[in-house]
Formats: C-alpha cells, sequence, structure tokens
C-alpha cells in the first residue's frame, strides 16, 4: 500500500508540473495558490476543532473602552478575556485598538480612512449610516456575502433571515459589507405605565380607547386620589423638546391611535415608504394634543423637558401616566417609591384610536451595532469564530457547563459562603467589564421570551432564565408580556441608511419646520388646519424630493 501511494503521489507531481508547464504559469503563482489553500485549509480546520492550532494573530477595534482600572492585576496587555480567548479559540490580540469614546473614535476612524492609515482586520463601525457609507467607499473592507454564509452559525443566520431589513443600512449594490452585532429586540417598544395606586383608589379599569385614557386622565386631574389640586395634576408625563418618537416620554402611540407614526419612514398601503409626520392621522394626532394642553392633561413646560426631565414629572407624583419601556422598573421607577409615599406602578396596553387603530414605533431589528472586515485580514473568518463561540456558549449558557454562573470565576461571579454567585456586592474582586471585541453576546428574542415565561408563572430552569428572574422584577415580566402581547402594532422604521442627497442639504431644515408647527398646534398657537399648510410647504421645500429619494434607496436594499 505504501508503495502504490509513493507512486500515486509521484504520478500527481508529474502531473502538476506538466500542466503547469504548459500553461505557462509561474512557480511564483503556484506559491501563491499553495499559500491560499494552505489558508482555507487552516481555517476549515480551525472551525472544525473550535480553535486555531497554532494560534493566529488578530487587530481588532474593542467595542468599548478599555477599563479604567483593572481587576485582579489584570492589565490591557494580560487580562481575563484576551487569556481566554487564547486558550479557548486560538486568537492573539495584536495591535488593537481601544477607542476613547464614541465621539473621538469616529474622528479618529475618519481620519484613518483619509490618510490610508493600516487599520485593523476587524473595525467596529458605530450605529451612524454616514461612517458606514464612508467605510463602504474607502474600498479598505470585504463585501461579507459568502463569508457570512460559511461561517456564520444557525443563531445568526437565521436571525437575518427572520429580519431581513437589519441589512439594509450595510447593503450597497446589492452587497453586504457588515456584520451584525444582535440585541435584544423588544427591548424598547412603547407601553403606558400608570399610578396603580390612583388607578385603584378611583376604581378605575383599563382603558382600551384614547377616549377611555381621556377620562382616567380627567379623574387624575380633577378628582385626585392623593388631594392634588387640579393645578398640581399634569396626568400624562411626556416630551415635546425634540423628538416626540423617542425612548421615554414619547407620543408614537398616540399618533399610532390615528394610523401613522411621527418622525419616522414607514409603509403606505401601496408598500411605498412615506414619512409618518406628514401622514393626515398626524393631523388627529395634534388636534387631540392640542385639546389635551387646554384641559391640563400636559404640562405647559413640556416644549423645554427632555426625555429626563419628562420623568420627573412622573416620579414627584404630579404625573399618573408615562409612555416608556419595559424596563421602567429599574428607572426610574424606584424614584416614583421613594419620592411618594404609598406609591405603585403599573404597565397598561396601549389603547386604540376612534377607529381602532393601534400603533408604535418598533424599536429594531436585533442589532447593536456592527464589525466590517479589513481587506487586508489575513484571516477574514476569525471574527465568526469568536462571535459564533460567544453565541453558543455564554448568550444562553447550559446548566453545568462552564458559564453557568458567568464569564470568569473571581470577576462576574464567585463562590461566596460556599454558593455560587453573581452579585456584586457579595464579591470583594467584582467586575464585568470585559473587553469582548463585540460586547456581550444576546440572542435577540431571548430577553423577552424569558420575561414572558416568568409573567406566566413558569419556574427558571436554565442559568439565564435564573439570573434574569433574580435580577429583573415581576413588574418587568408583566409589562414584557403585554409588550408581546401587542407585537402586531409595533411598525419599524423603514429607511436606514445614510441622508439622501436633498437631506443633506434640506432635512434641518424641514425637521426644525415640523417641530416648530407642532408645537404651536399643541400649544394652540396655530389652528389645527395650519397642519395643512405645512404638509403642503414640507413637500415643496425638499420632502417630496426626499420621499422620492427614500423610496429609490428603499427599492435598491430590499433583494426580498
Amino acid at each position: 500500500m505504501k508503495k502504490i501511494r509513493k507512486s500515486w503521489q509521484l504520478l500527481m507531481i508529474s502531473s502538476l508540473v506538466l500542466v503547469t508547464a504548459c500553461s505557462g504559469t509561474s512557480n511564483k503563482d503556484v506559491k501563491k495558490d499553495e499559500t491560499a489553500s494552505s489558508e482555507v485549509s487552516a481555517s476549515d480546520a480551525a472551525f472544525a476543532k473550535g480553535k486555531y492550532d497554532p494560534p493566529i494573530d488578530i487587530s481588532t477595534v474593542v467595542m468599548f473602552t478599555a477599563p479604567k482600572k483593572y481587576a485582579n492585576g489584570d492589565t490591557r496587555e494580560n487580562n481575563v478575556h484576551d487569556r481566554w480567548m487564547l486558550e479557548k479559540l486560538g486568537l492573539k490580540h495584536k495591535d488593537t485598538w481601544y477607542p476613547a469614546g464614541g465621539d473621538q473614535y469616529k474622528q479618529q476612524l475618519q481620519l484613518a480612512i483619509a490618510s490610508g492609515e493600516k487599520l485593523p482586520d476587524f473595525v467596529y463601525a458605530p450605529g451612524d449610516p454616514i461612517l458606514t457609507n464612508q467605510m463602504i467607499d474607502s474600498g479598505q473592507f470585504l463585501a461579507i456575502d459568502e463569508l457570512f454564509d460559511k461561517y456564520a452559525n444557525k443563531t445568526w443566520q437565521n436571525h437575518t433571515k427572520e429580519n431581513p431589513e437589519l441589512w439594509y443600512p450595510f447593503t450597497r449594490d446589492g452587497k453586504k459589507y457588515n456584520l451584525p452585532i444582535l440585541e435584544y429586540t423588544d427591548n424598547d417598544d412603547t407601553l403606558l405605565w400608570f399610578r396603580e395606586d390612583w388607578m385603584k383608589k378611583l376604581n378605575l379599569s383599563e382603558p382600551k380607547t384614547i377616549a377611555e385614557l381621556e377620562n382616567v386622565m380627567d379623574k387624575f386631574k380633577n378628582e385626585n386620589p392623593d388631594g392634588l389640586a387640579p393645578k398640581d395634576v399634569y396626568p400624562l408625563a411626556i416630551t415635546l423638546k425634540s423628538n416626540t418618537n423617542t425612548w421615554l416620554g414619547g407620543l408614537d402611540w398616540l399618533f399610532g391611535a390615528y394610523g401613522t407614526i411621527e418622525e419616522q419612514w414607514n409603509k403606505d398601503a401601496d408598500g411605498n415608504i412615506e414619512y409618518g409626520s406628514v401622514n393626515p392621522g398626524a393631523k388627529q394626532a395634534l388636534a387631540k394634543l392640542q385639546e389635551w394642553m387646554e384641559k391640563g392633561y400636559i404640562h405647559p413646560d413640556s416644549a423645554l423637558w427632555d426625555e429626563n426631565k419628562a420623568q420627573e414629572l412622573w416620579t414627584k407624583g404630579n404625573a399618573g401616566v408615562l409612555p416608556g419601556a419595559n424596563w421602567v422598573p429599574d428607572w426610574p421607577a424606584p424614584d416614583l417609591l421613594k419620592n411618594v409615599k404609598g406609591s405603585d406602578y403599573k404597565a397598561y396596553p396601549v389603547p386604540a384610536g376612534p377607529d381602532g387603530k393601534i400603533g408604535t414605533k418598533w424599536q429594531n431589528s436585533g442589532v447593536n451595532s456592527s464589525f466590517m472586515i479589513n481587506k487586508d485580514a489575513k484571516h477574514p473568518e476569525a471574527i465568526f469564530l469568536y462571535y459564533n463561540y460567544m453565541l453558543d456558549n455564554l448568550a444562553n449558557p447550559a446548566s453545568g457547563s462552564e458559564y453557568e454562573n458567568g464569564f470568569a470565576k473571581g470577576y462576574d461571579w464567585d463562590v461566596v459562603d460556599g454558593v455560587p454567585t453573581s452579585n456584586k456586592d457579595k464579591i470583594a474582586t467584582y467586575s464585568n467589564d470585559f473587553t469582548f471585541i463585540t460586547g456581550p453576546a444576546r440572542i435577540p428574542n431571548l430577553y423577552m421570551k424569558t420575561l414572558v415565561k416568568l409573567a406566566d408563572g413558569n419556574k427558571p430552569e436554565t442559568p439565564y432564565e435564573k439570573q434574569t428572574a433574580e435580577f429583573r422584577k415581576p413588574e418587568n415580566w408583566a409589562a414584557a408580556k403585554i409588550v408581546m402581547s401587542q407585537m402586531d402594532i409595533r411598525k419599524q422604521n423603514y429607511f436606514t441608511g445614510a441622508p439622501t442627497p436633498t437631506m443633506a442639504t434640506k432635512w434641518n431644515l424641514l425637521k426644525q419646520s415640523e417641530l416648530e408647527t407642532f408645537n404651536k398646534i399643541i400649544y394652540g398657537k396655530l389652528p389645527v388646519d395650519a397642519f395643512d399648510e405645512f404638509v403642503a410647504n414640507w413637500k415643496s421645500n425638499g420632502g417630496e424630493q426626499v420621499t422620492k429619494e427614500v423610496n429609490e434607496w428603499f427599492k435598491s436594499v430590499n433583494t426580498k
């Protein structure tokens, strides 16, 4: 058998020499092909084994800034994350960037691109469509379609198939350039947080319509169960300062009751993209807001308040309704309980408008940020090995696994009095400030599914479920169940690209005109019919052209 194998090898070598000579291929080209083949084989071997052996060097931009002070004697050059990465995956950081902060990093990256500076193998792209397009335009990064199809694990691939719109900001000429880093979905979806102690004292039930909500707000103001005078109660805590389609104290739910979501690009009945603030439903929402301002349901200083200031009206006990997400029990609800003795709160579903319409913004497609791959990277697939491992092992660890209690013993968990704990108050050396390349691994739908499971009274079973039950409040659980019960009302923003040509020159003026006109209508300084003139001016001053450009962009990236 050895003789046969040797003869076969000699025959193959002779054939290769003959083919090379006949084709005119140089020895240099053969060596190049052999090197490429060797690299492919090394990559496949690493994925088969789950580790590069021998280890390889990679350079990255770590997603978060390096800790100001490392725990347990660690340093930037020798820390728990990098030791783990080398041991588990055969990956070694070399010449890696640690950005100083968001704005500084953007400037650093833009200067590096403009000057032709050598960039790391894997470059963090903040959620900035302008910068993403600059990076694509630079020609320094790979289209990742084939790499993603070959190397991304099932969790990663399945989520992108279920949410193809997440690729829109990263697509150019039919090719994808950014690797999406996954985030929990629906964690910022809107519901309404009521003063539940007021609801009980007034014997009020869940308001299912805007009309019923008005009745609740009227009783909060004029029959206040805490004995507050009407002049001291403004039932609805909101912001009118700059954005009303926002993360706390927003109004997307009210505009949604009239068939549109303001300040974002929605899909109309014909499948075209339209700007929600110029939809006729916005006029009805403004009319209702003007009415509520006149009745004193909204504080007159709301146009001066951002989200943080708006919530203070609720936490100080002068408002009864705060639009917010499922995480309000974590913040700012504890301030309400501290400030107002005997207070209580509860989440309620978003109410319907007069025609039965319900709608709110949809948080995102489960994307936190993204990474781009340098075209000069020797191992462009290495980041897949890293992130696949994170998703498979750390995002939802199995019972009995080495990550059951956390990432690293003596850092984010330890054994105290014979019991494993991740309570930072009990761990003397506690630190969870790991410089993960991609940030923490998250399976998009896992968080809300877990909260709903807990809300349904089911016992937590997995390590993830147990930790979620420990650190999230029952009010969180109930709120998540409401969010997920109203998933069909969530409306996504269909424009996620860089500013179109007309946007670049006219959008700031259009937005300023919208803010001024809407607030003047809400405050009664303009009649509701002023909305019609605003829409006409918006279209003639660039809005119509912007809408055309947005639809052209949408068609270019929508490959479904």
